[in-house]
């Protein structure tokens, strides 16, 4: 395989661990808070809890995905098997 191939199935494999993890801590806070906390709510207030579930769930994917890359940066040399995503290009103008 070459680096630009490696560098879509990087980023596919990327994508679905980000959105892996978000379905999966939006599963167990929905169900802690389902099972926990929503009962002792008033019923005007309980539909926050799924927003603010939402949020989180987004956070800790992102937080997740975060240490993921810095571990693989540790591990595995970038240039070696990865095309750059934006290659910067001299474009001069005219004068």
């Amino acid at each position: 395989m070459n680096k630009k191939i490696n560098t879509l199935l990087f980023i596919l494999g990327a994508t679905l661990f980000n959105i892996i993890v978000a379905l999966i801590t939006f599963v167990l806070l929905m169900v802690l808070y389902v099972r926990l906390i929503m009962d002792f709510l008033p019923e005007t207030s309980r539909s926050w809890g799924f927003t603010i579930i939402f949020i989180i769930a987004i956070v800790v994917s992102f937080v997740a995905y975060r240490f993921m890359i810095k571990f693989l940066l540790k591990k595995v040399e970038l240039d070696k098997y990865f095309d750059p995503l934006f290659v910067r290009r001299n474009i001069r103008k005219s004068q």
